[in-house]
């Protein structure tokens, strides 16, 4: 696997991230009607193209395994195909954005238990909770921020 930051969005790679971006919220997003992911899934590569920081994970064949997206000191994506998960590839990103970014903070759905663990096991701790994600839509968010000890 090689993890590497992406100056270069061109078509082909945001397509690749789509597919990644889809196959793992169908994965793991299982609060989301499958006409909320078509509609959330209009936004995406306008999100890809517009992150200060993509990060993607390539496997052996050279194709997008996992990417992260990173905004100051926050991550704001991480989406890894259903395969790679439980492999710790996430956690490997996770922490090569620690290292290279300063990520210290992340928001994750309520009903996305496996997200919160997955954080917490890293060592971000809950801050703050709303009602609504970032969209207005009633998805909880919780605010999670990277514990210093960790």
């Amino acid at each position: 696997m090689t993890i590497m930051e992406i100056k270069e969005r061109d078509p082909l790679l945001i397509e690749q991230l789509l597919e990644v971006w889809q196959s793992s919220v169908k994965a793991t997003h299982l609060f989301l009607a499958d006409g909320e992911i078509e509609e959330i899934k209009g936004y995406v590569p306008q999100a890809l193209k517009g992150i200060a920081h993509l990060i993607v994970a390539e496997n052996e064949s050279r194709l997008p395994a996992a990417f992260m997206g990173i905004e100051g000191h926050r991550l704001e994506m991480l989406f890894l195909l259903p395969d790679e998960r439980g492999k710790g590839l996430g956690k490997k990103l996770i922490r090569y954005g620690i290292d290279n970014y300063g990520i210290n903070e992340v928001a994750v759905n309520e009903q996305n238990p496996l997200a919160r663990g997955f954080y917490e096991h890293i060592g971000f701790r809950v801050y703050k909770r709303t009602e609504q994600d970032e969209q207005g839509n009633p998805y909880p968010l919780l605010y999670m921020r990277l514990n210093s000890r960790s």
